[in-house]
Parts: C-alpha cells; sequence; structure tokens
C-alpha cells in the first residue's frame, strides 16, 4: 500500500472518529487493551524477532532495553490503554462562550486535530500509547516505527486492528507503514494533503531529520539530557536514592539522569558516597577536576560529556559554586526536558524552579516521574520539550486543537 492510498484511509477513517461518542470510544479502547492481553503470545514472539536482530547488529544495551517486550510491559501497555479510557473526553468541551454587543455569541470548543503521523524508534509500546490517545480524542494516526522493531510494531497494530473491527470500527484508524526505508520516512514527512501533524519520538538524529525534511507541521518530542543538583544544604541519602533511581532504574530512557551538578562546598565528602552507591550498578563516572579530585578512580570528562545523552550506565560530574552557576550550567547544556535540584534551602528550590528553562523541574525527586502515565495522563504520545502548542508530557489534550462556534439571530455586516 503506498503512503497516498495509506493518507487517504486515514482521512476518511477521521471523518468517523470525529463523531464518536465518549461511550463508544471508551468501549473500544477496553476492548483493544483485553485484545494485547488476549495476544501476549504472539507479541513476544514477534518481539524475539527483533531482539534477536538487534543482538545479531550489535545494538547498544540501552536501545535493546527500550525494544523488549515482556508479559509485564504488554499489561502495562493494557493498563494504559485502560487509564486513557477512564479519563475524561476533552473532545467536544466549550472552553468559552460570550455575547458580543451585536447579539453574536462566540465561543471555543475542543476539537480533534485530524490525522496525526507519528515517526518513532525501536519502543514497541509506543505503538499502543498513540493508538489510544489519538482514539480518545478522535484523531486516527499513522505510525512509521523504525526497521528494529518491525515486528512488533506489525504484531501490536494487527491486534489493536482485530479489536476495532470486532466492534464494528474502521481499522484505519491505526496505521503503519511497513516499509522502514528512509526514502518512504521523508515521503511522509511530506504527506501535507492527508496528514496535519507530525511527531517524531526517538533520537536526537531523528528530531533533526524530521524537524529538517518535514513539509507537515511538526511538534518536537526532545532527547533527555537530565540534570540533578546537589546543593549545599541537600540530604545526602535522599541525594543518594534519588540519584541511583533516576541513572539506573531504566537506563535507555529520555528521564533518566544523565548530568549531575554538585556544589563544590560538599564535593569532597559526597563524591566517595555517590561512587560506591553506583558501583552497585557499575556506573561510569565521569567527572570534571574537583570531582576527580575528591575521589579516585572516575575518568575525566570532556566538554562533549556536559550534552551527551548517553543511554548507558555513565554519567557525568560538574562542580560549581553555587546555584547560580548550577542554574546557567544546567541552561547552557540540557535539552529543555527534566532537571531536578535536592535542596533543603527554600530560596534555593524557588529560584531553580523559576529559572531553570525546561519542560519539567523538580525539588527533591527523581527525574523518572516525567512521563504520562506517573502524571496522571494514561499513556503519552511523547515528552514535548518545544513551547508552541504542548510542552512536556502530551496527554490528551494537547492532541487537540479549537475551534470557534458562532450562535446568530441574523446578523449581517
Amino acid at each position: 500500500m503506498d503512503l497516498n492510498e495509506i493518507g487517504a484511509l486515514a482521512k476518511e477513517a477521521e471523518t468517523v472518529l470525529r463523531n464518536l461518542g465518549t461511550a463508544k470510544k471508551n468501549e473500544a479502547l477496553f476492548a483493544v487493551a483485553q485484545q494485547l492481553i488476549k495476544d501476549s503470545d504472539s507479541l513476544l514472539t514477534a518481539n524475539e524477532k527483533d531482539i534477536a536482530r538487534g543482538k545479531e547488529n550489535g545494538m547498544h544495551q540501552g536501545l535493546l532495553d527500550r525494544l523488549l517486550l515482556t508479559r509485564e510491559r504488554i499489561e502495562q501497555m493494557a493498563e494504559g490503554i485502560r487509564q486513557v479510557a477512564d479519563l475524561e473526553d476533552p473532545i467536544g468541551e466549550v472552553l468559552s462562550m460570550k455575547q458580543r454587543p451585536n447579539g453574536l455569541m462566540i465561543g471555543k470548543k475542543r476539537v480533534p486535530l485530524g490525522v496525526i503521523g507519528i515517526i518513532y524508534e525501536s519502543r514497541p509500546n509506543v505503538t499502543a500509547d498513540a493508538f489510544a490517545l489519538c482514539f480518545k480524542t478522535g484523531n486516527a494516526v499513522i505510525l512509521k516505527g523504525g526497521s528494529d522493531a518491525i515486528c512488533s510494531n506489525i504484531a501490536i497494530v494487527k491486534s489493536i486492528q482485530a479489536a476495532l473491527e470486532e466492534k464494528q470500527l474502521p481499522k484505519t484508524a491505526i496505521q503503519l507503514i511497513e516499509d522502514t526505508s528512509r526514502e518512504t520516512a521523508t515521503a511522509f514527512m511530506k504527506l501535507n494533503e492527508y496528514v496535519d501533524v507530525l511527531i517524531p519520538r526517538g533520537g536526537a538524529g531523528l528530531i533533526r531529520a524530521v524537524v529538517a525534511n518535514a513539509t507537515v507541521p511538526v511538534i518536537e518530542t526532545g532527547t533527555g539530557n537530565c540534570h540533578i543538583f546537589v546543593d549545599e544544604s541537600a540530604d545526602f541519602d535522599m541525594a543518594l536514592d534519588i540519584i541511583f533511581n533516576a541513572k539506573t532504574q531504566r537506563i535507555g530512557v529520555c528521564n533518566a539522569c544523565v548530568s549531575l551538578v554538585v556544589h563544590e562546598h560538599i564535593i569532597d565528602t559526597f563524591m566517595p558516597l555517590l561512587k560506591e552507591r553506583l558501583a552497585e550498578k557499575q556506573v561510569e563516572i565521569r567527572g570534571d577536576e574537583a570531582a576527580r579530585h575528591a575521589v579516585s578512580g572516575i575518568n575525566a570528562a570532556k566538554e562533549e560529556d556536559w550534552g551527551t545523552e548517553y543511554l548507558d550506565y555513565i554519567i557525568s560530574v560538574k562542580t560549581v559554586s553555587g546555584i547560580d552557576e548550577a542554574i546557567a550550567h544546567i541552561n547552557r547544556y540540557n535539552t529543555g526536558h527534566s532537571e531536578a535540584i535536592i535542596t533543603k534551602d527554600y530560596a534555593n528550590a524557588q529560584k531553580f524552579l523559576d529559572e531553570v528553562d525546561a519542560a519539567a523541574v523538580y525539588v527533591n525527586a527523581s527525574t523518572r516521574f516525567t512521563d504520562g502515565f506517573e502524571f496522571g495522563f494514561g499513556a503519552e504520545i511523547g515528552i514535548s520539550t518545544q513551547k508552541l502548542h504542548a510542552r512536556g508530557p502530551m496527554g490528551l489534550e494537547a492532541l487537540t486543537s479549537t475551534k470557534y462556534i458562532i450562535y446568530g439571530n441574523g446578523q449581517i455586516r
């Protein structure tokens, strides 16, 4: 099936979806969640093929983790869909209604975006998450996954489409472009006739390519060079627990901590404790001169380390003189994703919240919470690091537009 045919089918499905009632949408979502659990064996079999090919091709450990499906992760996918079904439907919400002097009643209400295109890499859970959010908001979705996860994505889409057909809904509400070539990806980015908005999810290279080549409007979801600043007043036990969680719980995710910033007054006492704790997961530390002076056996950081998203058991450490230098360093090297401060100082906490430029800014908590599920959105379409239309975890409202509705009684201009 060529792209124009896929696009035309998506437009056709979208006309049905935009007029679906909430009860019908929720019924279909629960059916899809149930179908994914029912099809677990076939999903895992398909995923095994992708994992085996990834290992043969020398895929990085962090990317293999992103690619892997387990029964628990399939259940999490299904639970994310159920949560989306349980959320309030934003479509049709009237945001305002005002009367003009001429008697016209002018209001604004939420409507679907239309056809959403998503280009993503080796994360098969995105397939289910994207469908759920788009479907609940009355949008059709066209997916272009990477070659790494093609077998998994085909199996997930097949399962979702089976549930939709059983509910007598258009299975083309979700379509997967199975041609994984770059040429097809580039052509998809220019499918203005059918696609209303394009959302890339993946590494920096993918996002740059989409922004550079797309003629369809793009919502950027960014990479995560996420920092934690350990302030002079920080509780060391809290800091170590948060850093350990943010760095090691899952290394292949965009909200994992990549970079540490440590106050110079505590560097000598904190670094030995940090090295000992991170050694539990064999994390490589790359530090500046002060960090290396504080503890032996860590590697020298280079300039590029301050701006690198490792997706690996590696962390950089930068020593700073105080809150102002910490904020300046973070704002220079961050990717606008998630940043945290560990502190007992209220003024420093507030200053950090006010002055750090990122989609999510934390005080005394792990950056790993930047996630649609954790924020109560159910699944998420991505973490937007741009500032127009949507920023941060993108839930249902981020996939809507608005239109004006005007009531008159014969007015002419």
